[in-house]
């Protein structure tokens, strides 16, 4: 009784490493799922401020009270 029994065991051993464990794949799949569910409640809700653009090139105050920025109406720069 010296025959092994399991005789293709180098060819299960070199397929099993080849697979990622069962926890990588639930996590990479739960990553997804939450980034695609993120994606979907984020195009749903629209554009978190619509009237918001991006910085120009114009030249404007640099300063404090330097003039408007384009911000929200009604509130002051440096505590006023």
């Amino acid at each position: 009784m010296t025959e092994s029994r399991h005789p293709s065991r180098g060819a299960d051993v070199g397929a099993r490493r080849m697979t990622p464990p069962p926890a990588l794949c639930g996590f990479l799949l739960l990553l997804a799922l939450v980034f695609a569910v993120s994606y979907a409640v984020g195009s749903a809700a629209g554009p978190v401020a619509p009237g918001m653009h991006g910085t120009g090139a114009g030249g404007g105050g640099g300063g404090v009270g330097g003039g408007d920025t384009g911000g929200m109406p009604g509130m002051h720069g440096g505590g006023e």
